[in-house]
């Protein structure tokens, strides 16, 4: 296991060799360690592998000595896993780019490594609104405290928010940097990164002294997909990296749940796009999310904890709705659990058949009412 170990960190420091290639040296020759010794003619039956390719593993591993090398770079480095490591994330296992390297500090739960505890991955822009850091923050405590571990990317906005509430709430908590586990990123995050090193995992597939660039965090953004069994994308414009972490999660087969918000707000335009593409709305009943996530057994909770100054358990057994505009507010108190015509809602309410329109499509993203044949409409 040590020597296998050996050899990922020499591949894994042949310069344009990423993880795909890695994975190709694997499953032609079942250990790296034989890789290493493979000829030229051999190392050309692998596809993708071209005659400069092959010239660079040739010349590169000729002045490397796996063993030395692992030596030196625990030196620097002493906590890390490889795929060949038993510690090494199941999950991430799984995946088709599982980095070559993973390095880590903080405290390493058995029960998380091996896939037993849950994990969800909580992401989205760097500048949410009000709207989008509350239900952060009351997603995260739901979640938190029933087991689940956050996985986020210690970004500013709401990867902040989810990994500061799950601390507070003694929740475990990952996050997943951009740079090497002893730098933070942004520097505002400085105490909260000391936070999840003390009570949680920080872990980056960069080793100590890389420094944060942006090249590294779409690749960041593939680890946070790979370590959870879902995504949940609380708020997020068109433009936003979070929506590279959905990509990626979909692409991995991991679920994506979609806060849904105003049809006008920018800061959800990209969380609108993935509804349209087949992404879950996050339920409004935190039981329902639950039980979509395949929840564990909740941990034993302190009932007198309030989420917002009520008891999680009255919480969890309530239909949370979200603080609505007035008109939406106005239209949802005339709507029926039984089935209401379009044009009895238009009367009721008062309203112009356009502005209750557009108001039924905002209810209804957001999971409140259904539309039902012949344009009938019914409180969920």
């Amino acid at each position: 296991m040590t020597e296998e170990r050996a050899y990922w960190l020499a591949w894994a420091k042949i310069s344009g060799l990423g993880p795909i290639a890695l994975q190709k040296l694997k499953e032609e020759f079942n250990t790296l360690a034989r890789a290493w010794t493979a000829t030229s003619t051999e190392l050309g039956h692998i596809s993708g592998f071209g005659h400069q390719t092959i010239k660079k593993i040739v010349e590169e591993r000729s002045r490397m000595n796996p063993e030395e090398l692992l030596k030196e770079h625990i030196e620097k480095n002493p906590n890390f896993w490889t795929p060949a490591d038993p510690d090494y994330p199941r999950l991430l296992q799984e995946i088709p780019t599982p980095p070559p390297l993973l390095y880590y500090r903080g405290i390493v739960d058995p029960q998380e490594i091996q896939g037993i505890t849950p994990t969800v991955g909580i992401v989205g822009t760097r500048h949410p609104s009000e709207y989008g850091r509350r239900w952060t923050r009351k997603i995260t405590r739901i979640l938190a405290k029933s087991g689940f571990t956050i996985v986020s990317g210690l970004a500013a906005g709401i990867d902040t928010e989810a990994h500061s509430t799950c601390i507070q709430i003694g929740g475990r908590t990952i996050a997943v940097f951009g740079n090497g586990v002893d730098m933070v990123y942004p520097r505002e995050n400085k105490s909260l990164a000391e936070q999840v090193v003390k009570y949680g995992l920080a872990v980056s597939e960069y080793p100590a002294g890389t420094k944060p660039n942006s090249r590294h965090f779409p690749q960041r953004n593939r680890i946070i997909a790979g370590l959870s069994r879902a995504v949940l994308i609380m708020e997020a414009p068109q433009k936003s990296g979070a929506l590279i972490t959905a990509n990626i999660a979909n692409e991995f087969g991991r679920d994506v749940y979609v806060l849904p918000a105003r049809l006008d707000d920018q800061k959800s335009h990209g969380c609108l796009q993935l509804i349209s593409k087949g992404a879950e709305v996050i339920p409004i009943t935190m039981d329902r999310l639950l039980e979509m996530l395949g929840a564990m057994p909740p941990l034993e909770v302190d009932v007198g904890e309030s989420l917002e100054k009520s008891s999680l358990v009255e919480e969890k057994n309530q239909t949370l709705i979200p603080d609505l505009e007035p008109m939406l507010a106005e239209i949802i108190q005339h709507i029926s659990t039984e089935p209401m015509a379009l044009d009895l809602i238009i009367q009721k309410t008062g309203l112009s058949s356009g502005e209750v329109s557009s108001s039924l499509l905002q209810l209804e993203l957001l999971g409140l009412v259904t539309q039902l044949p012949g344009m009938r409409y019914q409180k969920n």
